[in-house]
């Protein structure tokens, strides 16, 4: 990218015979952005909320107009952008601090279960055990609902259904134990110091992550065909068991439903405990970028940084980044 040229100040230039591999894959860090907190609490005052929402719509409309020029300023708390090629850090926010990755979380649950080459036309049953009775979240996925291996993977990752996630957990060999031993052990292979799983869905906020960690499972999970075409499907209509017109199920990301951005895998999350968080590998001036996007307060809010950075990268691609490096 041209705009790497001009950054070089900032970044040192990556080897150029780095490969994207999850085995070796390394981020630069970088000591020149500026790092902003988003501070929450539930027991906001109603003035404090009112500031709060307004503050949401100044970063809509800021979204809106920002056409690249000027600092890069994200309303997610932690931020990291790389090349995926090359390995260069091209955006960098509070990279190392753990948080809550919610639904991210379903990247590595299908990992495991890909890893296990499972039969993937097996009819599973949703079970009790897959209802969500830590956070009551909403399923359209009744109790002895029957589903292949494969739709249950397509639901758990395009839509991000909880009791999808779980059925998958609990099939695995040695069962649900076993499986999220699993998950653990794949993080440490990937080299996911700061990273620990404790279900399979996210719900549970003790599923813990940096930034920096996530870049590295995302990058991993590319290399699974079958992750990169579900996540990036819009929609699916599946017919279920009981119902007699099919049910149409839609990404959870908006921007795989409906935009010109080119992405190969896409995965959202969200609890109270992580905020709106957002992973994707996409296309950005002709270059493979990882983007992680964690802790984002408002729903739009995570699309809109996912926005400015793509203006932001496409601007000083065809500009220059002068000094406007840091976030």
């Amino acid at each position: 990218m041209a705009s790497h040229a001009a950054a070089k100040k900032s970044h040192k230039n990556a080897s150029s015979s780095a490969k994207v591999s999850h085995a070796k894959f390394t981020t630069k860090k970088s000591s020149k952005y500026k790092l902003i907190k988003y501070k929450t609490s539930p027991q906001l005052s109603h003035r404090k909320v009112n500031l709060r929402l307004r503050a949401q719509k100044a970063q809509m409309v800021y979204a809106e107009a920002y056409d690249g020029r000027g600092p890069l300023l994200l309303a997610s708390s932690k931020a990291l952008v790389i090349n995926q090629l090359t390995g260069e850090t091209i955006f960098a926010k509070n990279t190392n601090q753990s948080t809550p990755i919610a639904s991210v979380t379903k990247l590595m649950t299908a990992m495991v279960m890909l890893d296990a080459h499972l039969p993937m036309d097996d009819l599973l049953f949703i079970a009790d055990e897959d209802v969500d009775y830590l956070k009551g979240t909403h399923s359209r996925l009744s109790v002895g609902t029957p589903l292949t291996r494969g739709e249950l993977l397509q639901l758990a990752l395009m839509s991000s259904e909880n009791r999808a996630a779980s059925a998958l957990s609990r099939n695995y060999p040695g069962g649900l134990s076993a499986f999220i031993a699993a998950m653990n052990n794949k993080a440490e292979i990937l080299g996911m110091k700061s990273t620990h799983f404790y279900d399979a869905t996210g719900l549970d906020s003790n599923n813990v992550s940096t930034a920096e960690d996530l870049v590295k499972m995302v990058n991993a999970a590319y290399h699974y065909p079958e992750i990169r075409q579900v996540t990036t499907t819009a929609s699916q209509e599946i017919t279920l068991y009981g119902r007699g017109n099919p049910i149409n199920f839609v990404n959870t990301n908006s921007l795989v439903r409906g935009s010109d951005w080119v992405i190969g895998l896409s995965k959202t999350g969200f609890i109270n405990e992580a905020g709106r968080c957002l992973v994707m590998q996409a296309e950005i001036s002709g270059q493979p970028m990882i983007i992680v996007l964690l802790d984002s307060v408002g729903k739009q809010s995570r699309i809109g940084d996912a926005n400015r950075i793509r203006k932001w990268i496409e601007y000083n691609d065809t500009g220059s980044l002068g000094e406007n490096v840091s976030g």
